[in-house]
């Protein structure tokens, strides 16, 4: 079995390490000064967000792979294994999940079975890392699909930002809200909801910094104070930050810490560079499947 995803799930693998996993990372697309660059093929964060700062009022567009592409990907991989999980970004959020579905219809020859993840960033890598050890370890598709759906369910994320006009111009803020609360200087707190798939507030603040202590506030809320917490911190281009957030974390948390990490280019476009986060799930489920996913 084969593993497909997009750049937007996170998964901080190397291409060493994707190429052991068997997992097939297609690039998501963000257009900039009118250049359109593919994420981690010919852009990298140190370039993108000063690019991003000076381009001032010519904010960015993003957009899923082409379905042909898709097409092509899942042809050349069946060719050696028809079986393929292709393992996305929430649909509630992109329409790459839509352009897999459509992709995989037209190549019969291969069994693609594709999976939203309803989420993004690391909480949907862990998903795809999970499926990937466990296809090692020979599990059947039927119990990693059972394995992805609790994992959905269990993996939370939340973020905040300094500036909304990014969220604005994508339209993952509506404009009059967003230009009210801009006016306001409130700093959003926003998580994923797990079930939908789509953006929610959660919170929000008048300071960064109390914008940060409420995002942990609401990981409390969350996910409660008993039992340790497996947790990766995410930011655009924002290390002080992400190293602010996990101290207040660590001060409420038992963690199990994965690496600090920048979030996906195509994501960071729709937030802007001082954004963090984090992803989060109980120990004891992300360590229940016997699949070291840290």
């Amino acid at each position: 079995m084969q593993i497909v995803t997009d750049s937007g799930t996170d998964t901080g693998l190397t291409p060493e390490q994707a190429g052991e996993l068997k997992v097939h990372i297609n690039p998501l697309v963000v257009t900039l000064g009118g250049i359109t660059y593919h994420e981690g093929v010919d852009l990298e964060p140190e370039a993108f967000y000063p690019m991003l700062e000076a381009a001032e009022d010519e904010l960015p567009t993003t957009s899923q792979p082409a379905v042909g592409t898709l097409v092509e990907l899942y042809r050349e991989l069946a060719r050696t294994d028809p079986e393929i999980l292709s393992i996305h970004i929430s649909s509630g959020l992109s329409g790459t999940y839509n352009a897999a579905l459509s992709a995989a219809e037209q190549v019969p020859e291969a069994n693609v079975t594709v999976v939203d993840t309803k989420t993004l960033s690391a909480a949907a890598g862990w998903q795809v890392l999970h499926a990937a050890r466990a296809a090692a370890a020979g599990w059947s598709r039927d119990h990693i699909l059972e394995m992805l759906d609790t994992l959905s369910r269990s993996c939370e994320s939340l973020y905040t930002l300094k500036e909304l006009r990014y969220l604005i111009h994508g339209g993952r803020i509506s404009h009059m809200k967003g230009l009210l609360a801009s006016m306001l200087n409130i700093k959003p707190i926003i998580g994923v909801d797990t079930r939908s798939g789509i953006y929610v507030q959660r919170g929000q603040a008048r300071s960064f910094k109390n914008a940060l202590r409420s995002l942990v506030d609401e990981m409390e809320d969350l996910v409660g104070r008993t039992g340790q917490l497996r947790v990766q911190v995410l930011h655009a281009f924002n290390p002080q930050g992400a190293d602010e957030l996990q101290q207040l974390i660590s001060d409420r948390f038992e963690c199990r810490w994965l690496p600090n990490r920048h979030i996906s280019l195509v994501l960071g476009a729709h937030t802007g560079p001082s954004m963090v986060g984090a992803a989060f799930a109980p120990e004891a489920v992300m360590a229940s499947f016997g699949l070291d996913s840290g």
